[in-house]
């Protein structure tokens, strides 16, 4: 088994090559309270601890999707893909963006992951290739 730290805190597995997964990543940024932004890291998928999880976890072979990973003593890590994923963010930056995570557990599962994928399909159409450009205090957040 691939061993990796990764602390304590949850992390955002996102595709480090998709301008619009890029732009995902700066609207969290934007819209965290002060209270949340030492509670989430970010690593691209194609990075040192995105590999690292990705071997670790081999259910996630092939996943094409964001992934919310929370530590937690090996084999007991919990993660989470698609819409799954989407929800625990939106849960993440909590006051509207919270309600609107309930609201959507409403919905069954396969039709979220099916909207979801739509929206992954035409990802590289949906925004330009872009460089995720954290401030320096975000940029501790950040995972290599």
């Amino acid at each position: 088994m691939v061993t990796f730290d990764a602390g304590t805190t949850p992390v955002l597995l996102y595709d480090g090559e998709c301008g619009f997964c890029a732009g995902s990543v700066q609207f969290v940024l934007g819209r965290e309270s002060s209270a949340h932004r030492t509670q989430l890291r970010f690593a691209p998928l194609q990075g040192t601890f995105g590999t690292a999880a990705l071997q670790a976890h081999p259910a996630l072979a092939g996943v094409d999707s964001v992934v919310w990973y929370t530590p937690g003593a090996p084999g007991s890590e919990r993660v989470l893909v698609r819409s799954a994923a989407a929800l625990a963010l939106l849960r993440h930056l909590g006051g509207v963006w919270r309600w609107l995570a309930l609201l959507a557990r409403l919905v069954p599962t396969p039709l979220l992951d099916a909207v979801y994928n739509q929206i992954a399909r035409r990802r590289f159409e949906l925004a330009a290739p872009a460089c995720l450009l954290p401030t320096p205090d975000q940029r501790a957040r950040f995972l290599s």
